[in-house]
């Protein structure tokens, strides 16, 4: 019965914008302030990855500020990965007025498991994708020129794959919570798996930062494995579901 008389807040909408600022405001100054507590010890951090991954090749400076816009890269993307939880409680903040409390539930008992799948699709890309990745271009490189690679390019394109694995191990979060809005199925997902992963393909193919076809099978494969244990998850969990929409 509560769910019926739930607290939709009305703001005129200079007041909505008021809000939205001041959010904002706080989201960006979240993320600066991170990314300067990281810009000095990124020099250590970038030199580490590059130890991990290219195993003794060395990264060159191709201009007089190429080290520092790399570094720069790194300090707003760290600033960025690591301030989420600040930037999730903003824009929850500002939209959970007009959100139905039952979907409010749903929504917070998604932090820890997207955390966790977060941290899944890092350790995925830093164990298995990225050493195999560097491993092939660097064999394709030595075959007919002289590794040379520009520090820029080469954190932005680590970075890249971080990033598109921690959002990548999020699918199972984004299916669950379709389903449990009523927008998809268990049964509808199982039959429409074909298309997903033609589109998990299409998908990959769009995103591989390098058009290596190594790096665009490691982004497809884990998705419809993630795919198809979403399917599971859901079938299991609509079960549960439905006694508590009869009673409820």
């Amino acid at each position: 019965m509560a769910d019926d008389l739930w607290d939709q807040k009305e703001m005129p909408f200079t007041e909505h914008l008021r809000e939205l600022r001041s959010r904002l405001l706080v989201a960006i100054g979240t993320v600066g302030g991170i990314a300067v507590l990281l810009f000095w010890p990124s020099q250590f951090i970038i030199k580490w990855m590059v130890d991990q991954y290219f195993h003794g090749i060395a990264l060159h400076a191709f201009g007089p500020a190429d080290v520092i816009f790399a570094e720069l890269k790194f300090s707003v993307i760290g600033g960025i990965v690591v301030g989420l939880p600040m930037l999730f409680f903003q824009a929850w903040m500002f939209v959970v007025p007009a959100v139905n409390p039952r979907t409010r539930r749903m929504v917070y008992s998604f932090i820890v498991p997207s955390l966790l799948l977060a941290f899944a699709g890092l350790a995925f890309a830093h164990f298995i994708v990225i050493p195999r990745v560097v491993a092939a271009l660097v064999g394709i490189t030595d075959a007919i020129a002289t590794p040379t690679f520009g520090v820029g390019e080469t954190i932005g394109f680590l970075l890249i794959l971080l990033a598109l694995f921690a959002l990548i191990f999020q699918l199972p979060v984004v299916v669950v919570g379709l389903a449990r809005l009523g927008i998809v199925s268990g049964a509808w997902l199982g039959r429409y798996r074909r298309h997903a992963l033609f589109g998990m393909v299409v998908a990959a193919g769009i995103a591989a930062p390098d058009g290596n076809p190594l790096t665009m099978a490691l982004l497809a494969a884990p998705m419809y494995v993630l795919y198809e244990a979403s399917i599971w998850i859901v079938l299991v969990l609509e079960k549960s579901w439905r006694p508590a929409e009869q009673t409820a």
